[in-house]
């Protein structure tokens, strides 16, 4: 296995680089060096507003989870073949276990990637609250630069639920088309000899072909999710970074700032780029827990969140692409969030490569977990997590 940035300078093979850093064995490091590769805004805590977490000794023991093959298989080895960097979990608002591994400490942040979409809608609902962000309006009231694009007829509500009708398929593992130009617009691909400087706006103009109506199937788009971002930045007349910052990061009282990756000109990469410490994004699931409430202060709308966990369309996500990925289960999509339904329903984020907020808040119990995964979207990794998320919460359950 390759020694990556091993060295100074690290040997040309060792070296997690723009074109490799999201690929093993580079991911393993770059995952929380990801300012060193791409260009980043600072997302700034308040030092002086420190949400401290207390432990509760010896409340988990380690369990077995059942395996891929159906055997089960011991906590060590659900935690070495998910390629878990970190992870915490607490219940009733303690740490009840909290580990890490290759390199990754408590105090670093590593990428949330598609979790960061889960940040992006609590943030939309807590500028809704505000009368900033109107669900209902046309994106081309606020971007009327994408009149002549796929997105016209759209709404902010088709871009918070994925269910616009844009003609874009989001291959992970593809190698040129238009996912590929957006990771260069987005400034997570080199370009090519001689190609031209891309940005991410800009890239919206080659959206121009629909696959259905707006409002219909669920239809996992990631530049809806940049788009929002954009919307938001254009109606409040400030950055992303900045917005994130002052209505959610230091309201939380997070213990270290974040930070979250930008194109060539500043757009922020909200459908993927934001990278938090797993504590931090344990103390998000625990504000969730706590209906949004910190404090004494009203962080995330509670309205907003007993939406996300009773609206979307069990219809509109059966329809769509990644049903497969959670063969049986009841899932939702609302606001940038999952619902899994049930007597106990399951709010979470999900990222590629193994990145995880899962909130049960019922039992008051919170699982952030970051990963390095070798592929993108395993199916087989995927449901191993969700076998131990299951058999965490029945384990606090039962104990009380």
């Amino acid at each position: 296995m390759v020694d990556v940035m091993h060295g100074f300078p690290p040997g040309p093979k060792q070296q997690a680089t723009l074109a490799n850093w999201r690929t093993p064995p580079f991911n393993v490091w770059a995952f929380h060096h990801v300012r060193e590769i791409v260009p980043s805004a600072d997302v700034s805590n308040d030092p002086e507003n420190v949400w401290q977490l207390e432990s509760a000794d010896d409340m988990f023991t380690e369990l077995e989870v059942p395996g891929i093959d159906h055997r089960k298989i011991s906590w060590h080895d659900f935690l070495r073949q998910t390629y878990s960097d970190g992870l915490v979990i607490l219940h009733k608002g303690k740490v009840i276990y909290e580990t890490y591994s290759n390199g990754l400490t408590r105090h670093v942040p590593h990428i949330l990637m598609s979790v960061s979409k889960s940040l992006l809608g609590l943030l939309a609902g807590i500028l809704a609250a505000d009368g900033v962000l109107d669900p209902e309006r046309l994106v081309t009231d606020h971007v009327p630069e994408l009149a002549g694009t796929a997105y016209v007829g759209a709404t902010v509500r088709n871009l918070l639920d994925m269910r616009a009708g844009i003609l874009f398929d989001e291959d992970y593992l593809a190698d040129s088309g238009p996912v590929i130009e957006y990771r260069k617009a987005t400034n997570w691909n080199p370009l090519g000899p001689g190609e031209p400087a891309l940005d991410l706006r800009s890239f919206y103009q080659s959206l121009t072909e629909r696959d259905g109506q707006h409002g219909q199937r669920f239809h996992y788009v990631s530049p809806n999710s940049d788009l929002l971002a954009w919307i938001i930045e254009r109606t409040t007349g400030r950055r992303f970074a900045d917005l994130l910052s002052e209505h959610l990061w230091r309201p939380l009282g997070a213990e270290r700032s974040a930070y979250i990756t930008v194109d060539r000109l500043g757009a922020p990469r909200a459908a993927g780029g934001i990278c938090a410490t797993a504590r931090d994004l344990a103390r998000l699931g625990q504000l969730l827990v706590q209906d949004g409430r910190g404090g004494d202060r009203q962080i995330i709308p509670r309205f907003w969140i007993d939406d996300i966990l009773n609206g979307g369309s069990a219809r509109a996500w059966a329809r769509g692409s990644f049903a497969e990925y959670f063969p049986g289960l009841p899932i939702r999509y609302r606001s940038q969030c999952y619902v899994m339904d049930g007597a106990d329903p399951l709010l979470f984020g999900l990222g590629i490569h193994g990145q995880n907020l899962f909130v049960d808040r019922q039992n008051a119990i919170v699982i952030a977990k970051v990963s390095s995964q070798p592929l993108p979207l395993d199916p087989a990794l995927n449901s191993l997590t969700m076998c131990a998320v299951q058999a965490i919460r029945q384990r606090l359950t039962d104990s009380g």
